[in-house]
């Protein structure tokens, strides 16, 4: 029973770890670019876009094509960062607890 009782005292901890870290992870900004800076993404820890920045020399209409593969572009390499950020907080808050290989918290 005793081990009982200290499974759920740091079922508990994690917890609260988990709900700090998913706070960390709104409060997080990760900017990914493409086209040398010419196209930039803000996301915030949790993948959701918060602002596209296009430099104003993408706006003729023959480089709609461009725009947009660099639009993706740089979506992609902001969503890469937030992953490995949140990737580390996660390992952060659940330090200490022993999980069976390949299974992964959720965040």
């Amino acid at each position: 029973m005793k081990n009982l009782a200290g499974l759920m005292k740091q079922a508990a901890q994690m917890q609260k770890k988990m709900e700090e870290m998913q706070a960390r992870l709104e409060q997080m900004e990760v900017e990914g670019s493409a086209g040398a800076g010419l196209v930039r993404i803000l996301l915030n820890g949790k993948g959701e876009m918060r602002s596209v920045h296009i430099d104003p020399k993408l706006a003729d209409p023959a480089e709609t094509e461009m725009l947009q593969d660099l639009i993706v572009a740089a979506h992609a390499e902001a969503r890469r960062k937030v992953d490995a950020q949140a990737a580390e907080a996660m390992q952060e808050a659940a330090g200490g607890l022993n999980l069976p290989p390949g299974m992964k918290l959720p965040f």
